[in-house]
């Protein structure tokens, strides 16, 4: 005889498929999240190099004053996409760390019903 009867194994099969269709669920959900993003992201990549351009053509043509004005706008606009960068990169690492997560709890769950 079993360390659990049948009514606790069923209770813990339950579980694990609870427990791996929710993981399930969250893994499809951030991919999808991280696919939006990169597509975001790749779709405006350039616009910082497009604008770095366009502030090196109008600067000449601009008062001292304005020009700075520009340039610091342009810097600012440059941490933006580093920002934005870092949250793809996150995300992607969040995406992975979920799939690993979701992997080794099967193989926990796996692990303990064949050993029982």
């Amino acid at each position: 005889m079993g360390l659990f009867g049948k009514n606790q194994k069923k209770i813990i099969e339950d579980l694990h498929r609870k427990s791996e269709d929710h993981c399930k669920e969250i893994t499809k959900e951030i991919e999808d999240l991280l696919d939006d993003l990169k597509t975001d992201y790749d779709e405006n990549q350039e616009v910082v190099n497009e604008f770095s351009s366009f502030v090196d053509e109008l600067k000449t043509k601009l008062s001292p004053e304005d020009a700075n004005k520009l340039i610091d706008f342009s810097s600012r606009l440059s941490k933006v996409k580093r920002c934005a960068k870092k949250g793809v990169e996150a995300m992607r690492e969040l995406a992975r760390d979920q799939r690993k997560l979701t992997s080794e709890t099967r193989m926990e769950y796996e692990e303990y019903f064949y050993t029982r």
